[in-house]
């Protein structure tokens, strides 16, 4: 039998909030887009530039322990993180925009005390402002084309009204996840572009999942309202989307609580994302075909 959480004929009545939905989704908008105009973001090396270097150890080293004694003698952010498939092959990038040959010296420095045998450096790189810029674009070309596709897709798949609301709530899911990195200032870095373009795929997963469910009612119940027919929809996927979100949140979690550092931009994006995805599912992309008037011809 397949795992059901909510009872059937669950009848939740969420369009009978939608003016409080409407009233916490433009408050919680504008709080997203003035934190982010007035405080701007926590940018990390990848947009504001720094010093990235490999390296290779004898052994295989503890980055916890390394990443403290980095911190603790150099200003600015300290990152490090396996690659490759040596697990003696490390990388560490720091934040400076002073004098970097002084503050790879320093790194070299306090590796050869913390770190037994001798390290090979392979590589050393300035990443300077303008390259932070360009992925900063290129960043944000990528959001941009993401969105396109899928108003594209939804729009061919069901009517353009579907394609409005999918396209709002996914400019909503990303405006407040931006706003998350604005507010916590949690650093934000490349992993925090994939965390943002995962909430949106996740968003509208569950959006198309409510979509399918609304035009399929469209088609029964022709002379029920839209509002009824939202209901009924969200009330039937109801036990999907807990599950749904249940087993993601959880895996996110985990990463929030054993990835470490090098994964608490995306990890905990990730979990708030999942909250704000679920909700924009329901209080946006579905909300908005009552307020346009969806027909059951246009079903």
């Amino acid at each position: 039998m397949p795992l059901t959480l909510i009872p059937a004929g669950t009848r939740i009545d969420f369009i009978r909030a939608k003016w409080w939905a409407v009233a916490v989704t433009i408050l919680a908008v504008v709080i997203s887009v003035g934190s982010f105009a007035t405080r701007g973001f926590n940018l990390g090396i990848d947009f504001s530039g720094g010093i990235v270097i490999e390296a290779r150890t004898a052994q295989p080293v503890e980055m916890a322990t390394i990443r403290e004694a980095l911190a603790s003698v150099v200003k600015g952010e300290v990152s490090l993180q396996n690659f490759g498939d040596d697990p003696r092959d490390i990388m560490i990038r720091v934040q400076s925009s002073g004098d970097q040959a002084a503050v790879v010296e320093q790194v070299k420095q306090t590796l050869s005390t913390k770190v037994p045998g001798t390290i090979d450096y392979r590589k050393v790189d300035y990443v300077g402002p303008q390259v932070g810029g360009e992925l900063m674009n290129d960043g944000a070309l990528a959001m941009a084309l993401a969105f396109a596709a899928i108003m594209v897709y939804v729009w061919f798949r069901f009517e353009w009204q579907y394609g409005v609301g999918a396209i709002v709530a996914l400019a909503h899911d990303a405006l407040l996840t931006l706003g998350f990195y604005s507010i916590t200032q949690i650093e934000f870095n490349l992993t925090s572009i994939a965390a943002v373009l995962t909430i949106i795929g996740y968003s509208v997963n569950d959006s198309v999942v409510i979509y399918d469910r609304i035009r399929d009612n469209l088609r029964k119940f022709k002379k029920t309202s839209i509002g009824e027919l939202i209901n009924l929809s969200v009330n039937e996927t109801l036990s999907r989307t807990i599950l749904t979100v249940a087993t993601t949140f959880l895996a996110a979690l985990a990463l929030a609580l054993f990835g470490g550092e090098t994964l608490k931009s995306f990890s905990y994006a990730m979990l708030f994302g999942l909250i704000v995805g679920t909700y924009s599912s329901v209080y946006v992309s579905a909300l908005l075909l009552d307020f346009m008037n969806l027909r059951a011809s246009e079903g």
